[in-house]
């Protein structure tokens, strides 16, 4: 769970900047992609109170489910890996929506609750631009649109020797489909190496 500023996310060179695995490497493993995400991939101590609060289950208030699809960072990163996103600003957006509209259980209040918690709570280099609030929205109607199986419900250990393209069968993750919405965010947003790398070889 990485997210870059808004302002320096498509200038700024680094190694968590750099990663990717785009969708066209689907005979990876995802242990094989895990370990290599594990180079430049932050822990689970790195990542601030107030991001963890929404999104992991550790901190789920028995009895109220404030957000849907909250995982734990294993499988965020596996969800990462399996959508084909780096670790940039909208890559996380989208992460993160198309994880919580999977359930198909999120409301209008809560979409714009976790909006405005991640817009103005998250505490840079975390907290979310305009456009990253867009690709997140995307994410979350690409989502209910694919009607995969919920991806917070899935232990990801069973599928870790398996080819990405076979998971992807799997759950329900329609390779065709996010190509065709992520040629619509590169053209969105031409000038943001996130989008720009979608759909690299």
């Amino acid at each position: 769970m990485l997210i870059a500023d808004p302002q320096s996310a498509c200038t700024e060179p680094g190694s968590y900047r750099d990663w990717h695995l785009p969708l066209a490497h689907d005979q990876l493993t995802l242990a094989q992609a895990r370990a290599d995400l594990a180079r430049v991939s932050a822990s689970a101590q790195d990542i601030p109170l107030m991001v963890q609060l929404v999104e992991n289950p550790k901190y789920r208030i028995p009895g109220i489910e404030l957000f849907h699809g909250r995982v734990e960072l294993r499988q965020h990163d596996a969800i990462h890996i399996l959508l084909g996103r780096g670790l940039l600003n909208k890559d996380e957006g989208f992460t993160i929506g198309f994880t919580m509209g999977s359930t198909r259980q999120v409301t209008s209040i809560e979409e714009e609750l976790f909006v405005s918690i991640a817009a103005h709570l998250y505490p840079p280099p975390y907290r979310f631009g305009h456009e990253d609030i867009a690709v997140f929205r995307n994410g979350l109607r690409m989502a209910h649109i694919m009607m995969c199986k919920r991806l917070d419900n899935i232990d990801f250990t069973e599928y870790e020797q398996q080819p990405l393209a076979v998971i992807r069968s799997q759950i329900g993750i329609d390779r065709n489909l996010l190509r065709a919405y992520y040629a619509l965010e590169k053209e969105r947003y031409p000038r943001c190496a996130s989008s720009r790398r979608l759909l690299d070889k």
